[in-house]
């Protein structure tokens, strides 16, 4: 009796709910706690079957298990602890962990379950899987937001990188200026103040056979000084984008024959400009201007590094709306490993000697050529010449 009393006990103040059941499925017998998990007060549930308190579609299938255990003895729960839904008398479903044990008599057997209400830990697993989501959630969030910024610092570090490659191209242009203006601005200077200490001596005795020499050397000094001024004009207007186009229509032709007739004053002796075109017309349009200056740094160039007694061809020829240019000289030519630096502002090649000029004017004569749509090509052998084309379509 004393154990019957002591196990009664400590069913009734049990913490996890247990319901015992007949083989038919029928609640002989539930705890306080079970009653409370429930809802339900002893008198309302006790005598009723245990599917009462499943919610669908466990409710229709369980007297399916209890049949098919008794008739094949294959276990499903009975022995095993698993997570069931139950129901509540106010109709909400709620989670809990079952397990159920078999208990044999002489005449007949029992089934114990042994509720453990999983409402709480349901609703931590339910609050931590939330918080997941949302720190992944975040980790994206701030993982793209990283990958933005490193992404941004590689621009900045490219954008730097590329200031300070500018920088130092620009530093270097600053110091090729340098020495090219030191150079050519020395040379004429020094000439014209040569040719004009001599004329004063020469005035003394009026000798105007030198007096007019030396007067052309300061005139041919102060030309030098021009076009070298003109050319940094040029860069300075082309570097802070002043240089704007104004294509117009005009006659080619006309065009090369005006600029022939101008470069032929300043060739050296013997040496001939030869002009031919070719196509069945004539017009283009373009900026006569800036193809001036393309074709007279072309055609100067030609002369200067080319010897006396020679021929410069210059030719133009019009197609499909197109116009191709072509300089040549036979002069003492380019350097092939020099050639890739051509059109580098203030580059001159080692085999220019003593021949001025400021290395700007091929630069100056590409950048003009990009304006119009056009590019400048150049092929060249050392010690025989020179070719130089510009394309332009319009």
């Amino acid at each position: 009796m004393e154990h019957s009393k002591l196990l009664n006990a400590i069913i009734e103040n049990a913490i996890d709910g247990i319901i015992t059941i007949d083989e038919n499925g029928l609640i002989e017998h539930i705890n306080p706690a079970a009653l409370n998990l429930f809802g339900y007060s002893a008198d309302e549930i006790v005598g009723k079957n245990i599917s009462c308190l499943m919610p669908q579609p466990y409710r229709d299938q369980h007297d399916g298990y209890i049949a098919k255990y008794k008739s094949t003895n294959e276990r499903h729960i009975i022995g095993i602890g698993r997570e069931v839904t139950g129901l509540r008398k106010d109709g909400r479903i709620f989670p809990f962990r079952l397990g159920v044990s078999e208990v044999k008599f002489s005449d007949r057997r029992i089934f114990t379950g042994f509720i453990h209400d999983l409402t709480k830990e349901k609703e931590h697993e339910h609050q931590i899987k939330t918080q997941a989501e949302n720190l992944e959630l975040q980790l994206k969030e701030r993982t793209k937001d990283l990958v933005k910024i490193i992404s941004e610092l590689e621009t900045a570090k490219d954008n730097m990188s590329q200031l300070f490659e500018k920088e130092r191209e620009l530093n270097q242009l600053k110091t090729r200026f340098v020495s090219m203006a030191s150079h050519e601005f020395r040379t004429p200077l020094g000439g014209i103040q040569l040719s004009a200490s001599l004329i004063n001596k020469y005035a003394e005795r009026s000798d105007l056979t030198n007096i007019e020499k030396h007067t052309q050397k300061i005139k041919n000094s102060v030309d030098n000084l021009t076009t070298i001024l003109n050319d940094f004009l040029s860069l300075e207007r082309l570097e802070a984008g002043k240089v704007h186009l104004n294509t117009v229509e005009f006659n080619i032709v006309k065009f090369a024959d005006e600029i022939v007739e101008e470069m032929q004053l300043i060739s050296k002796k013997d040496q001939h400009i030869v002009y031919e075109h070719t196509g069945t017309d004539a017009r283009v349009f373009l900026d006569p201007n800036l193809l001036k200056n393309c074709v007279f740094n072309l055609i100067s160039n030609a002369i200067k590094y080319s010897g006396p007694n020679t021929l410069i061809e210059f030719s133009t020829k019009v197609f499909d709306n197109q116009l191709e240019i072509i300089v040549k000289d036979n002069g003492i030519g380019i350097p092939e490993e020099e050639q890739k630096n051509l059109f580098e502002p203030f580059f001159r090649a080692h085999n220019t000697g003593d021949i001025q000029g400021t290395g700007l004017g091929l630069n100056i004569a590409r950048r003009y050529a990009a304006l119009m749509n056009g590019h400048i090509s150049c092929v060249s052998k050392l010690n025989e010449g020179t070719t130089f084309t510009l394309n332009f379509t319009f």
